[in-house]
């Protein structure tokens, strides 16, 4: 007997699980605000760094989408590796204390990295929901994101355990002279090998986004909206837009998903920007900071079946408010910083950004149609970055303006105002979708 050749929706299933871990599993993760901070820039350099980050995704995310929409997603995803591996070639000759100039290498890696993160958002997504869907498989989404999680959990432990000790000189040094190698390289030295290894990642991704193969579609091109605008002119496209937002406004239960989702994601994907630093705050020695990661990154492999039921089980608004409850108690961890045992709280909001993005990402593709899915993934994604900057342009000023001996001191007080924050804009998410209580409240997927 012949055997059958695998389908699309199984080749970009595959494939799908294999970009989405290596764009996201980075091999600088565990010494990723240290690794800026030794190259020469200054904490509050830094925190601007991320804001120009979520920038750059901020104004690509929706172009993006539409692009993605009109021309077909695969395109979209080779552009997004094509800047993931120039990102990382920059940041290999960024000049180590080279003031004005290593800012402005480390300026145009943020910007490109952002430019990848906006271009993939959404397509990756909907090249391979749009291919279960022309098979009538979309019951096996769920399917797909639980093992993306469980994978990327692995991929991150990998990326973690590897880009912690490949900073460290004294691993390297040491694994050297056991392959006969007696080297003695320094920091400056080292510190570029998580760059380096993440640079191999890179092209691993491009040669992956440029193996997909785009779903059966109606040729967007030869497509009409209601009002007679042809889908390829910019009257269009820009129509196509306005339709889609449009749609996300008109729905309340698909905006609260997206809101709850940015609060939620934003004040966690702080911390873990931080977690280094605050790994230090706690007086955790630098050789732990790849073992800490890689744990913090392999929880998402537990949480995954428990994401999975709690989607499935329970209300739109009681997954988000059991999730919520868990990203406030960590928050208070951090903001408390017990010496060594506050890591915990750390494991603890790794584990809920494993539930944000399952929760958001199921929700959100049961609830769209496969025309403008990517663009109004995209919308979310530009919600997510809009709020990532926000917060971390007023992570910025408490930094400045709190008050501390040192920088780490400044830290500690910036940390503790992080609970009240989510507090404040949670309390008024729910004041805002009151009237839509019980829809949110009804919805959930089988």
């Amino acid at each position: 007997m012949i055997p059958t050749a695998p389908s699309d929706a199984d080749r970009n299933w595959r494939l799908f699980l294999w970009f989405r871990v290596l764009f996201s599993a980075r091999f600088y993760y565990p010494v990723l605000a240290v690794l800026f901070l030794d190259l020469g820039l200054t904490a509050t350099q830094y925190t601007l760094l991320n804001v120009a980050w979520a920038a750059a995704s901020l104004l690509s995310d929706v172009p993006a989408g539409v692009l993605a929409d009109r021309i077909g997603r695969k395109p979209l995803l080779i552009a997004a590796g094509c800047c993931m591996v120039t990102e990382m070639a920059i940041l290999c000759v960024a000049p180590r204390d080279g003031g004005v100039v290593l800012f402005l290498f480390c300026l145009a890696n943020r910007i490109l990295s952002g430019l990848a993160e906006g271009l993939a958002s959404g397509a990756d997504e909907a090249i391979v929901y749009d291919s279960l869907a022309e098979r009538g498989r979309t019951g096996e989404w769920n399917a797909v994101l639980e093992q993306l999680t469980r994978w990327q959990s692995v991929g991150f432990m990998v990326a973690m355990l590897a880009g912690g000790a490949v900073y460290a000189p004294g691993f390297v040094n040491g694994a050297l002279s056991l392959v006969g190698i007696h080297a003695s390289l320094d920091q400056a030295t080292t510190l570029r090998f998580p760059v380096a290894l993440t640079l191999l990642s890179a092209v691993g991704v491009l040669l992956l986004a440029l193996n997909f193969r785009e779903p059966l579609r109606r040729n967007p091109h030869a497509v009409e909206d209601a009002e007679g605008h042809h889908a390829s002119s910019i009257t269009g496209a820009y129509a196509f837009v306005i339709r889609a937002g449009r749609w996300l406004l008109g729905s309340p239960v698909a905006l609260f998903v997206v809101c709850a989702g940015f609060v939620l994601e934003s004040a966690v994907r702080l911390f873990l920007t931080f977690s280094s630093s605050y790994f230090r705050l706690i007086g955790i020695p630098e050789i732990a900071f790849g073992v800490l990661g890689a744990a913090m990154g392999g929880i998402g492999f537990f949480v995954s079946p428990w994401a999975r039921r709690l989607v499935s089980t329970r209300s739109i608004n009681g997954a988000f408010t059991i999730i919520g409850m868990i990203v406030l108690t960590g928050l208070v961890g951090v903001a408390l910083h017990p010496p060594y045992w506050g890591v915990i709280f750390g494991f603890l909001l790794g584990g809920a950004m494993t539930l944000i993005g399952f929760s958001v990402s199921t929700y959100l593709n049961t609830l769209v149609d496969s025309h403008h899915r990517a663009t109004v993934l995209s919308f979310k994604g530009l919600a997510f970055n809009f709020a990532y900057g926000g917060i971390s342009l007023l992570f910025a000023l408490a930094l400045r303006f709190v008050p501390g001996a040192t920088a780490q001191d400044q830290l500690a007080n910036a940390f503790a105002l992080v609970p009240y924050w989510l507090v404040l804009v949670w309390i008024i998410l729910l004041v805002g979708f009151r009237k839509h209580r019980n829809l949110i409240t009804m919805g959930r997927t089988s």
